[in-house]
């Protein structure tokens, strides 16, 4: 992550591949498990522009790999708040998560109710896209200032299983654990 670039991203991810593919080997047949990333780490690069920068992620790698037996479930939000920080290394704050820009898929799901939705994907889904439309992304560094900047662009039902939209968010309260050794 030190390059900030798209071989730096493979690396990072095809790594978190690796130990996931040895903790299963080391569990044995039938081990299953759950593994809770941002969306740009579980949801299927190739729905979204980062295919085109030559970037692959776990849920793409998991695909491939173990085709029909991953199910990639993702999460956004309209508005609220988050925990996050301005830049990688920089202390956690609470920041406001302003309301999602006109035609991203969370405007579109809080337009169609202001409601919290689970919405479930499958080859006769009603929400297919022609074209990708812009996806939030939220993660350890947010800038709430420059929105645009946090839309990745998605065709959904191809990216995910699932997608839980939460209308409203808020930020979690960290949990502090004092060192036992000093």
């Amino acid at each position: 992550m030190i390059r900030h670039d798209a071989e730096s991203w493979n690396l990072r991810d095809r790594h978190m591949v690796n130990v996931l593919e040895r903790l299963m080997e080391f569990h044995g047949d039938g081990a299953k498990c759950i593994i809770w990333a941002h969306n740009t780490h579980v949801g299927d690069a190739r729905a979204t522009d980062m295919e085109e920068d030559g970037m692959v992620n776990i849920g793409q790698l998991l695909r491939e790999t173990y085709d029909g037996q991953v199910y990639a479930v993702g999460l956004g939000t309209y508005q609220g708040t988050v925990i996050a920080g301005k830049e990688w290394g920089a202390p956690l704050k609470v920041m406001t998560v302003p309301p999602a820009i006109a035609g991203s898929w969370e405007e579109l799901l809080h337009r169609k109710g202001p409601d919290d939705q689970l919405l479930m994907f499958d080859a006769h889904s009603s929400w297919s896209a022609q074209k990708p439309i812009g996806h939030r992304a939220i993660g350890v560094v947010y800038h709430p200032r420059r929105e645009r900047g946090n839309y990745v662009p998605t065709i959904i039902e191809l990216r995910y299983d699932a997608f839980i939209f939460v209308d409203r968010s808020r930020a979690l309260t960290p949990v502090v654990v004092e060192p036992l050794f000093v």
